[in-house]
């Protein structure tokens, strides 16, 4: 891979190829978030409870998360670029045929189809940024990427809303699980014709699995991934629901709010992001800026969670466009810190770990809130646990993470072979 990490800008190449990921990615949550804009349609045809509907949020981390740790170790042995395109491929088909589901057995197989083709892309992107960005503009290329995950929805409740109500949710599913293949030709295209494309030597010296799981900033970045997406997939799958059921807005205006949360969340991305880079090339410490980042990130998205649910139908819906603006400080750092600390030869095991574990809480938060819900008749509740775990998470990312610098692991690894020397010496 001809790309000097250490060098200026990101080329015109690399800066497209963000684009195209950040596309892939915009793709992966309207494909994932489809079905909790869709709710309400779908509950009334298929006569679902609404536990029955959380079990269905919840259907695709049953597969995502267990294949975290299998992808990022596919990510790091064959390369970014074939992993997302294979896992692009499978999730696109499991939307389209999720359009031909007749009731909770069939929706919930594809679901989990879904989970196992669109658990390649964090890991398969993380190390393809790792691969083509100079740590100095890590923050803007983490930003443009995870601005897709804000764009999806924001397109998926605002026009999936209004293509749903007006021709219904199977029309949508079908559709643009379609559409989605054009994906893998711009992505092979674009990767065959570029200097920059991700092709570093997959099969150079890479720290091992052991080495990762040492590191004790893997599992503080891994509890405030957790903390964050409990606080992300609830607004993701219930907040159209809730828009609708609890503040009585009509499909239209649901679209509307959700979409310009998500809207402003994804402007947020790329501007905090670019900010915390132009800070560190001014001479500000990384770990300083990336972690007052995710601090301002978590109190005020805490802060939101709370507004939202202790206040009238118009301000709760201020509230809520406010969060999708400060979780930005939270979000865009998900990744760079895991980029950061073990560099483009660990990033894909790292990323599998970390996104597993902070993926179980796509397991947890849809069907606790739906619970919650319906035995409270509310969402005062969920949005109150909601605002603390995000607490927690910021506590996380500011303590339990150390210095955000690159780990050599080459020197990690002769340490760990000489103690291992030292102590088969002593026991013999």
């Amino acid at each position: 891979m001809a790309v000097n990490l250490e060098a200026g800008r990101p080329s015109r190449g690399v800066v497209a190829m963000l684009f195209l990921l950040a596309f892939a990615i915009f793709i992966n949550y309207i494909d994932r978030g489809n079905l909790g804009t869709a709710a309400t349609l779908v509950q009334n045809e298929l006569h679902l409870s609404t536990t029955q509907l959380g079990f269905l949020l919840t259907a695709i981390f049953i597969t995502y998360v267990p294949m975290q740790p299998v992808v990022g170790l596919l990510v790091d042995r064959f390369g970014g670029s074939r992993v997302l395109v294979a896992g692009f491929l499978i999730w696109s088909l499991a939307t389209v045929l999720s359009g031909f589901a007749a009731g909770f057995a069939a929706l919930f197989a594809f679901r989990l189809l879904l989970g196992v083709g669109e658990s390649v892309t964090f890991p398969a992107v993380a190390r393809i940024v790792a691969e083509c960005v100079p740590q100095r503009y890590l923050g803007f290329a983490n930003g443009v990427t995870q601005a897709g995950l804000q764009f999806g929805p924001a397109f998926g409740v605002f026009f999936g809303g209004m293509l749903i109500a007006a021709h219904g949710w199977r029309w949508f599913f079908v559709a643009f699980g379609l559409c989605s293949f054009i994906w893998v030709a711009a992505w092979l295209i674009l990767v065959k014709g570029s200097t920059h494309s991700p092709k570093s030597d997959i099969h150079a010296a890479r720290p091992s699995m052991k080495l990762i799981l040492r590191e004790p900033s893997l599992w503080g970045a891994s509890i405030g991934h957790f903390c964050g997406n409990y606080a992300l997939y609830f607004v993701l799958t219930w907040i159209p629901y809730y828009l609708v059921h609890e503040r009585h807005w009509s499909l239209q205006q649901m679209a509307v709010i959700a979409g310009s949360t998500y809207l402003l969340g994804g402007c947020g991305q790329v501007a905090c992001g670019s900010l915390a880079d132009a800070l560190i090339r001014r001479g500000l410490s990384a770990t300083v800026v990336r972690k007052t980042s995710c601090g301002i990130g978590a109190v005020g998205l805490a802060i939101c969670m709370l507004g939202c649910a202790y206040s009238g139908d118009v301000a709760s819906v201020v509230w809520l466009i406010l969060a999708g603006g400060v979780g930005s400080f939270l979000g865009v750092n998900t990744f760079i810190i895991a980029q950061s600390i073990a560099g483009p030869d660990g990033t894909g095991r790292w990323v599998g770990i970390q996104n597993m574990i902070g993926n179980i809480a796509g397991l947890i938060a849809p069907s606790v809130t739906g619970i919650l819900a319906e035995r409270t008749g509310n969402f005062i509740v969920p949005f109150t646990i909601t605002a603390i775990v995000t607490l927690a998470g910021g506590a996380s990312w500011i303590f339990l993470v150390g210095k955000i610098e690159r780990v050599d692991w080459s020197a990690r690894a002769a340490l760990s072979d000489a103690a291992a020397a030292r102590a088969g010496y002593e026991s013999a």
